[in-house]
């Protein structure tokens, strides 16, 4: 989970530099240090959104798999009885 998180931190203040970059600014600039927070902390909450994301499809992958397999189980079983 940390992980993903300092790597979206880290993507966010990555999309910084470019985007000063672009611009032909330089990207240390005194007056445009504020804005490094900013973008680390949207790509920090976009990096935590997405494990939430991956944490419930995981449940619910798994939650369907159990169901898939018991229903397997009791057709097995009807087909046994039935043999």
């Amino acid at each position: 989970m940390v992980s993903r998180i300092i790597f979206w931190t880290g993507f966010g203040i990555a999309t910084r530099v470019w985007q000063l970059g672009l611009q032909q600014i330089k990207p240390w600039s005194p007056k445009l240090l504020w804005a490094y927070p900013i973008f680390g902390a949207c790509g920090a909450s976009f990096g935590y959104w997405l494990e939430t994301v991956d944490k419930k499809q995981v449940e619910i992958l798994q939650e369907r798999k159990e169901a898939i397999l018991a229903k397997r189980a009791r057709r097995a079983a009807r087909e046994g009885e039935a043999a």
